[in-house]
């Protein structure tokens, strides 16, 4: 098998991720407990992208609006389609990220990284800047450190006697869009 046919294979994982991670942040109203960090907001906002098929049959729907009007994104839940890729924010302490996942590679894209005030230093003084660029790879590597904590969440519930039950909530949570 080659990596194209493995990538391929388990692309279910991260769009299922995607879709579990949606659910946990509507059932607290946005905020989802991480074990040994606290609580994290996670809000999918403004843009998501579903998708249906494989190959020439495939179909693509963007869902584009404010949190509580994507309605239409759940309706394609509902039909079978697949969120492939999510815009989502993300805060936790006094920091705040926005990117979007792509549920295939999970990958991040348009990562807008938290402000902070060391943005209106000197940028001409050497060791201001290289202190900036250190606290922006920080601050990338805590973003990361968040997803994938709770994807590890996600990843233990999946593969748990537990994972029936949770299913279950998540597509009582779909079909409730349909009933809307």
């Amino acid at each position: 098998m080659d990596l194209v046919d493995l990538i391929a294979e388990k692309r279910f994982l991260g769009q299922e991720f995607l879709t579990w991670l949606w659910w946990k942040s509507e059932e607290r109203g946005g905020v989802v407990a991480l074990p040994g960090e606290g609580d994290v907001v996670v809000v999918f906002e403004k843009h998501m992208l579903l998708e249906y098929g494989e190959g020439d049959s495939n179909e693509s729907l963007v869902c584009r609006g404010l949190q509580t009007e994507l309605q239409e994104a759940r309706t394609g839940l509902v039909m079978g389609k697949k969120l492939e890729q999510a815009r989502i924010k993300l805060a936790f302490n006094d920091y705040e990220w926005n990117f979007t996942m792509a549920a295939a590679l999970m990958e991040f894209r348009n990562v807008k990284l938290p402000k902070t005030g060391g943005e209106s230093g000197n940028e001409n003084d050497p060791e201001e800047r290289e202190g900036m660029v250190l606290e922006r790879i920080y601050l990338f590597e805590e973003l990361i450190r968040m997803v994938l904590g709770l994807f590890r969440i996600f990843l233990h519930l999946r593969v748990s006697p537990e994972w029936r039950d949770e299913l279950l909530k998540v597509r009582e949570w779909v079909n409730r869009a349909e009933r809307a």
